[in-house]
């Protein structure tokens, strides 16, 4: 278990699913209708959207954007789908950059947060390629505290698959955890976390930073 984020994603979970009643706003209510599944939601649908982009283009016109809401069972009717895709789509080309549309989705960091979670990604990116997968964890994060592992149902591997896992998004788990996945996560974490000292704080003491 990822020090200090299960709690702090159950908490956000709830706080996103109780904002949600209060705000109008539809870019914001996607947003907390991603942060109800918990951290990684946002980038789940990231990943959704990327599946459906098959010619590689990186952007969505409107039905690939409401097919790509449904296939993520985000409950969204069309006028507000039409509402959110017109917010997205500011040259009127009648699509939208997906990229673009997960860092608005995404809670605002400060610059503070967004360093502190990029000093996390390399310490634990031993390699340096921009990803973070098995062989970079095995210097990193010690597997034979987990209880799992020693009660023997796991194997050193199987303790950093599921750590990967927690970052990874929640339909296609690949094992590898890039940079954007990293901060997707995290910006589900610091949305529950309102001042950058704690959340700094946190993420020191859960990296040893």
């Amino acid at each position: 278990q990822m020090p200090g984020t299960a709690r702090h994603d159950r908490e956000m979970a709830i706080q996103a699913k109780r904002n949600l009643s209060k705000t109008t706003d539809p870019v914001e209510r996607l947003r907390l209708k991603c942060l109800a599944r918990g951290s990684a939601g946002i980038k789940g649908l990231g990943r959704v959207f990327r599946v459906m982009d098959d010619d590689n283009s990186r952007t969505l016109d409107f039905k690939e954007f409401v097919k790509g809401l449904n296939d993520y069972a985000m409950m969204i009717d069309k006028e507000e789908a039409q509402e959110i895709f017109r917010i997205f789509d500011k040259d009127g080309s009648g699509t939208i950059d997906f990229d673009e549309f997960l860092v608005t989705l995404r809670p605002p960091m400060s610059n503070a947060r967004k360093e502190i979670i990029m000093q996390a990604f390399r310490k634990l990116d031993k390699t340096g390629d921009g990803v973070i997968t098995i062989e970079d964890l095995r210097g990193v994060y010690n597997a034979k505290h987990h209880p799992k592992y020693q009660n023997g149902d796991w194997t050193e591997d199987q303790v950093f698959r599921a750590f990967l896992d927690n970052f990874d998004s929640p339909y296609d788990k690949d094992g590898k955890v890039t940079t954007e996945e990293f901060m997707n996560y995290y910006a589900g974490v610091s949305a529950s976390i309102d001042t950058d000292v704690y959340f700094i704080v946190m993420m020191k003491n859960a990296w040893k930073l």
